[in-house]
């Protein structure tokens, strides 16, 4: 593939133009646009740029780091500049992961077209290449090479290759590199060429420790035969009864000598083929497709959820944008958020209510939502709904939700269904549900003087005040009857009590509620009489009402409540602390609330720089919705991140069963049997090509060392760490091993992160991996590093051994 590209950058108009370089506009904000030079290198594989043709190159990015091309009608930011600049000459470049997007603007149509076509080609050419293609022959390799060649002749000398061995993070002595240099240098004209310096990259690649394994099983030392290539599948990769099956696959697969093949052996380079492969990585690939029972209820699963999703930065200033909708779709999120408030000339805005939050419109988030809620995922989207709108704004948001999302939108229940169960992802493939709140019929709720007091108790009890002192305090703890000219049409208002616990308020038009109190002539509307949850500022409308299905928003009072009053269509709120709060109280409790209907948990209002709680905490009681500040990263998006990296990244993970069990005993706080406990050990053994911390410096070594981190239950939760490396981060060796007694591993999330040591302040990250207990691979296996944003850190990776089996304690016992 790595020749495919080659071939292309010389026959393909469009990369032979770019190769050259062109002026382009940068556009960072409506008033920084610049003008750039921007040039593919002659690797196909990074672009450069410079404020003029002749100017200092330095690196813009590479063909690895992106995920697609947009065209200039796709962009925000570059259709707020439409009348400066014609749409049709500007694209943008979409990276994996945070990083913000790269808008530009060519001279001419014709120029970005040739951009875009040609960026597309070789986008698509690296997202074929398999992973040992990328491995043996990416473009990375040409660019150490242009990297270490200071002088720019295509040659490299001794002292450009020391100095390279330092930009590649690793201090070597000084003969041990000549050596290896001299032998690269079969030409002997003292530097090195083309293949010459991809021999001496090959000598500094060599992995001492993958020999002395092969060694191990190997009779001569020199291949693998099938039946000892068995014996390793079986024995140490715990392969079990396919090993067989899977060692001629494997060879097949990774022997680049056709006669190893039909021989079926397999050589050195075959064996690290094999370990440096989707098949040798540390995250099963049998749990990357969708491997999950997808036919249960939705309130089964837990689903990948966002908070404040328009939001690009913090909760206070942060910019609001169609962009984080994008994002979060793209990542598999499942549950985006929006907040809408009554905006001007009649159209709904979206932003972080009483904040200096830009406002986007909520047609355009719609509009976004509707193009990309289906291309990561074709299981259902949640829509919650945070309505702030006057009545005639709702309808407004009810036309858009309907026009704009068409049959995308679930309006009517699922016809073959029973109220008293909930629909599946499987059932609802390809549908918008919208959350929010909704009315509901007077005949629906009974209320006796017997429960009234019992409600009123749970509130005092149970239920924040703070949370509704909007509440119209002219509603008096009584029950009182309204009554309209027709005796036979009466109305009940809920008694004060039952208000505030369900906040039952009648629906009719603004026009006829003066203030906050009720106009009993209902049907000059033709209105059904309704119950609403809402408080008494803001009347629901009834358009917008009809579209809330499945997923009604109901005020938390207590468990016993909920179990009694509600339905298992019914979700509540809760902020982090008061979920916490509640699990460490009532533990199994909320477990088996979360059982019956549908929770949702919030990070604190504190948090207004966007942190981010760790997730799993609430995961361990059967939250179902913990909704993450998804422009944050850091280890609890992480966490997040590497959870849902399974069951086809689709934002939908089957609980275990003892999540779903409404009579289930488990408390997380207090974990104890049926749950068989287990042992993990992790021996870590080498690191492969770390990048550096500090780029900016070339004689700074990274000082590598890598903690192993368990989340789960309380009683779960450790990190060890090994030693640290000095001064060596392209090969640094550990050979350590931890050891992990686990309680309840269905809920455990395994955490390797690589660090640098700095005995002057706190460790500085470098790069981590996060996986779920259930989708680890056990034996000798590769974890491939991402980025704090959760991109790849190609071809940085460290390479480990796995064992997992049953706890000894609990089996004596």
């Amino acid at each position: 593939m790595a020749s495919q590209i080659q071939d292309r950058l010389t026959t393909d108009q469009d990369l032979l133009l770019m190769q050259e370089g062109m002026m382009m506009r940068k556009v960072r904000t409506k008033t920084w646009k610049k003008l750039r030079y921007f040039k593919l290198q002659n690797d196909g594989m990074t672009v450069w740029h410079a404020r003029q043709a002749e100017g200092i190159a330095k690196p813009t990015f590479s063909i690895s780091d992106v995920e697609t091309i947009r065209k200039g009608h796709d962009s925000e930011l570059l259709r707020y500049l439409m009348e400066e600049f014609p749409l049709e000459q500007g694209f943008t470049i979409v990276f994996h992961g945070r990083r913000p997007n790269l808008d530009l603007v060519a001279n001419s149509v014709e120029e970005a077209q040739i951009w875009m076509r040609g960026l597309q080609l070789l986008v698509d050419l690296v997202a074929s290449m398999d992973y040992q293609e990328q491995l043996d022959q990416a473009g990375w390799v040409s660019e150490w090479f242009h990297r270490g060649d200071r002088n720019q002749d295509g040659r490299m000398s001794f002292d450009e290759a020391q100095r390279l061995l330092l930009l590649m993070n690793v201090e070597m002595d000084q003969e041990y590199a000549l050596s290896l240099f001299q032998a690269a240098n079969v030409s002997q004209s003292d530097t090195l060429e083309g293949e010459e310096f991809v021999q001496f990259y090959k000598a500094l690649t060599k992995r001492t420790e993958v020999e002395q394994l092969f060694e191990n099983f190997s009779s001569d030392g020199q291949k693998l035969t099938l039946l000892e290539f068995v014996d390793f599948l079986r024995e140490e990769q715990k392969e079990k009864d396919n090993a067989p099956d899977l060692a001629l696959e494997f060879i097949d697969l990774y022997e680049p000598s056709e006669s190893g093949r039909l021989l079926h052996v397999l050589s050195k380079d075959g064996f690290l083929r094999y370990l440096c492969s989707k098949d040798g990585n540390i995250f099963n690939p049998n749990c990357l497709p969708v491997y999950q029972d997808m036919t249960q209820p939705l309130n089964c699963y837990y689903i990948n959820s966002s908070h404040n999703t328009y939001l690009l930065r913090d909760q206070l200033c942060g910019q609001s944008s169609v962009e984080g909708y994008i994002r979060a779709l793209k990542r598999g999120c499942r549950c985006v958020e929006v907040d809408v408030w009554d905006g001007p000339g009649g159209e709904p805005i979206v932003y972080h209510g009483h904040t200096l939050t830009s406002r986007i419109l909520f047609k355009d988030v719609v509009a976004t939502i509707a193009q990309y809620a289906f291309q990561s995922s074709e299981y259902p989207l949640i829509l919650s709904l945070e309505n702030h709108c006057s009545w005639e704004q709702q309808q407004t948001l009810a036309q858009h939700l309907t026009e704009i999302l068409g049959e995308q939108l679930l309006n009517a229940t699922i016809d073959e269904l029973q109220m008293d169960k909930l629909p599946s992802p499987e059932q609802l493939q390809g549908k918008i549900l919208v959350k929010g709140k909704k009315l509901r019929a007077i005949e629906d709720i009974e209320v006796d003087e017997e429960e009234e007091g019992e409600l009123e108790e749970d509130r005092e009890s149970d239920l924040d005040p703070g949370a509704y002192t909007e509440l119209d305090t002219q509603f008096q703890p009584e029950s009182q009857e309204l009554v309209s000219g027709n005796k036979d049409n009466k109305v009940v208002a809920c008694p004060m009590s039952c208000l505030l616990i369900c906040g039952h308020f009648l629906a009719h038009h603004p026009s006829n509620i003066p203030g906050s109190s009720f106009l009993s002539n209902q049907t000059q509307y033709h209105l059904p009489v309704y119950f609403l949850f809402q408080d008494s500022r803001t009347i629901l409308c009834p358009d917008l009402s009809a579209l809330v299905v499945y997923l009604r928003t109901v005020p938390f009072c207590s468990f016993i409540h909920s179990r009694e009053n509600y339905h298992i269509c019914d979700v509540s709120s809760f902020s982090e602390t008061k979920a916490r709060n509640l699990i460490k109280e009532e533990g199994n409790r909320f477990v088996q609330h979360n059982a019956r209907q549908f929770c949702r948990v919030y990070p604190s209002g504190l948090r207004t720089d966007s942190s981010n709680f760790h997730p799993e905490e609430f995961w361990n009681a059967g939250c179902q919705m913990v909704a993450m500040n998804m422009q944050t990263a850091g280890g609890a998006m992480d966490i997040c991140d590497g959870f849902f990296r399974q069951n086809g990244g689709s934002g939908y993970v089957l609980k275990p069963d003892f999540l779903c069990d409404l009579q289930s005993s488990f408390n997380p706080e207090r974990p104890i049997s049926p749950y068989k406990a287990k042992t993990l050990l992790v021996q870590v053994i080498s690191g492969q090509q770390l990048p550096k911390v500090d780029n900016n410096k070339e004689t700074s070594i990274v000082d590598p060392l890598v903690k192993v981190e368990l989340f789960g239950v309380p009683e779960d939760t450790r990190q060890q760490e090994t030693n640290y490396v000095e001064n060596n981060g392209f090969n640094p060796y550990w050979g350590q091993t931890f050891c992990f007694r686990v309680q309840v591993p269905e809920l455990a999330i395994l955490r390797f992160v690589v660090k640098d040591y700095n005995w002057k302040s706190r460790n500085n990250f470098i790069g981590q991996y996060t996986l779920p207990w259930t989708c680890v691979k056990q034996g000798y296996r590769h974890i491939s590093l991402l980025s704090r944003d959760g991109t790849s850190l190609h071809p940085a990776s460290i390479f480990v051994y796995i064992c997992m089996r049953e706890d000894l304690e609990v089996d004596e016992s």
